[in-house]
């Protein structure tokens, strides 16, 4: 007996660990703040450039996140030619590139910003995806603080704009030139201690999660997860004396005088050139920010901030919502960073082999579209979809398109229904799952009187959940009235008027 032929196996469609699919309401909510970040950014004098979402490896080099291996963290493939290609880890250096390959077509200072989705090859986890978006604005061969300023003072004005009120952020500023003075004055100069001055650094950046005292065992011997010795992971820490974490502590605390904070670096840094041109920078961005009116309440000098990136070398901003909310579950949610950047002289001049001053900011899209949506401030339902001419009469379909070609005709979103007409309630329940303002029906005796049928769904809605009886819905046929066929775009207008839908 001859063996039944396999059944050829069904593919599993799932999608990859640390991505995620976006639906209409998602994008539509990304478009509009995309569209109100433009707006800030373009009013600022900053113009639009695109880069690809690859470059080769080497362009992006050891400057990965606290990485010295070129291909750590980020997806890269062999082209043809054996040439080593990585997908963009993130959207500045991929400038610096375009601006060293154009340097002598380019105006200078060069201001531009761009946005688009980054990859990280990391392990993914909540709220932690391998794609994300950014978007980012830079000046390109600008050396003075000013510069730094401006951006810190356009990040301010960003948040205000997508509705985050005054008091509900802030815009926090320090200088690693201020750390690197600081891990200088305790012996950790030079090359052969980046390893320890990054941990420092790592350990800096947990001041916003953890206590000094938790902090402080991550400058010295390490930290347990879990409190106690033995219990949760294992942080090594930076391996620095008592006296040493003393100071580095001294320097980074909150203050709520960011002269204070300035005073308490100077006390140790008097030795440090470095040092001292940070804490000159600061002075004169906390002078040029309120020269224009952004208090302490927008933008603040905060020695606790690091940023992860070590291309940074001067100036560094972070802009935190200061907002509690709760998630779904009603746990409480505090949002933290949305974005941040600083200056990174020396991304550019890799390229060039001469000094490239540059400073720039970008934001977490992603991540601030999440907290806005959980604020109420980005509308997270779908937009309206088209106005659905439904196909009451299958030898009509040309009247029906010549309907939905009017309607487009005048700016208005439309489509015919091209499923199976074999009944009205199928196509009335794809126009409701297509998000449809109203439909369009035509029968035969509409078409012989030279009328239409126009069915607003959203009154409709409305009125079904106001009507108990089934009988009173279908005697009272509400939100559904006839009109002339010459009439059928007035009276769409009408209803999409009467809901506030855009139309055209």
């Amino acid at each position: 007996m001859a063996e039944k032929p396999k059944k050829p196996q069904k593919l599993k469609a799932r999608l990859p660990r640390g991505l995620e699919d976006r639906g209409p309401a998602a994008i539509n909510a990304t478009r509009a703040m995309v569209e109100k970040i433009r707006a800030v950014y373009e009013l600022y004098g900053f113009e639009p450039v695109e880069t690809p979402a690859m470059e080769y490896t080497d362009a992006l080099g050891k400057f990965l996140p606290d990485q010295d291996r070129p291909n750590e963290g980020v997806f890269s493939f062999q082209d043809d030619d054996e040439q080593w290609i990585s997908l963009r880890y993130d959207l500045t250096a991929p400038l610096a590139r375009y601006v060293a390959e154009n340097f002598d077509a380019l105006p200078k200072p060069y201001r531009s910003y761009r946005f688009g989705n980054v990859f990280r090859n990391e392990k993914p986890g909540p709220g932690r995806f391998r794609q994300f978006m950014q978007f980012d604005a830079d000046t390109v061969g600008s050396a003075t603080p000013a510069a730094d300023a401006e951006i810190c003072m356009m990040a301010a004005d960003t948040m205000e704009a997508l509705g985050i009120p005054r008091g509900s952020y802030v815009v926090k500023v320090n200088n690693r030139k201020v750390l690197d003075g600081v891990l200088e004055a305790i012996g950790l100069g030079g090359d052969e201690n980046a390893g320890r001055r990054l941990t420092v650094l790592r350990a800096i950046d947990k001041l916003d999660k953890f206590s000094a005292d938790e902090v402080r065992k991550l400058l010295g011997p390490g930290r347990w997860d879990g409190g106690e010795e033995g219990k949760g992971d294992f942080t090594k820490g930076a391996e620095l004396s008592p006296a040493d974490a003393d100071i580095v502590l001294a320097v980074t605390q909150k203050r709520d005088d960011w002269k204070e904070a300035i005073a308490a670096a100077e006390t140790y840094l008097a030795k440090s050139e470095v040092g001292q041109a940070g804490v000159s920078e600061l002075e004169e961005i906390a002078k040029l920010v309120a020269a224009s009116g952004y208090d302490a309440d927008r933008i603040r000098i905060d020695p606790t901030v690091v940023r992860g990136l070590e291309y940074y070398t001067g100036p560094v901003y972070e802009v935190e919502l200061l907002l509690d909310t709760k998630d779904e579950k009603g746990r409480p949610v505090r949002f933290g960073s949305v974005g941040g950047g600083g200056r990174y002289d020396g991304l550019v001049s890799r390229f060039r082999g001469e000094p490239v001053p540059a400073t720039g900011f970008s934001i977490g899209v992603s991540r601030l579209q999440a907290a806005l949506t959980m604020l109420g401030q980005l509308d997270a339902r779908a937009e309206f979809g088209p106005v659905v001419v439904t196909v009451f009469d299958r030898d009509r379909v040309a009247d029906y398109q010549k309907m939905v070609a009017q309607l487009r005709r005048e700016g208005i979103r439309a489509e015919l229904y091209l499923g199976n007409p074999k009944n009205m309630g199928n196509q009335l329940k794809y126009a409701d799952r297509r998000n449809s303002p109203c439909v369009i029906i035509q029968g035969s005796d509409e078409k012989a009187r030279g009328e239409v049928q126009i069915k607003d769904l959203i009154e409709g809605a409305k009125a079904a959940a106001a009507i108990a009886s089934n009988q009173e819905w279908r005697e009272t046929r509400p939100a559904q009235f006839s009109c002339a066929e010459a009439d059928l775009v007035a009276k769409v207008r009408e209803v999409l008027a009467r809901h506030d839908v855009a139309w055209g």
